[in-house]
């Protein structure tokens, strides 16, 4: 059986809606509410490699924080903009499915089913 998990936000309609299509395809994750339990740069490093992606992608770019501390310049290193991300847990994106070495952004929830259809 894989390791499902889903970092999560309760507050935010996107995260709300991936819970949901979980439980209705009767999948129980283990529910990472990261703005209560931040993640650390090594799992932030973690899920980056699962998702296949720059760091930089993993950005909510309209949070203040993301103009404030100029995570937007083409030469700000990767290991600055996940280090921010660790302390300013509100600029990672959510919902993030991650299945064992896999990981998925649900923006849109469908896009959920890429990685669930695999299992």
């Amino acid at each position: 059986m894989p390791t499902i998990t889903l970092i999560h936000n309760p507050k935010c309609s996107k995260s709300c809606a991936a819970l949901e299509l979980l439980e209705q395809k009767q999948i129980s994750p283990n529910v990472v509410q990261y703005l209560d339990t931040p993640l650390s740069v090594a799992e932030i490093s973690s899920i980056v490699r699962k998702l296949d992606m720059k760091p930089v992608e993993l950005l909510r770019k309209g949070e203040p924080q993301f103009s404030e501390l100029n995570l937007g310049a083409a030469n700000t290193p990767d290991a600055e903009i996940i280090d921010a991300m660790a302390k300013h847990p509100n600029l990672i994106e959510r919902p993030i499915l991650i299945v064992d070495d896999k990981a998925v952004i649900g923006r849109p929830t469908e896009k959920l089913n890429d990685l669930l259809g695999k299992l």
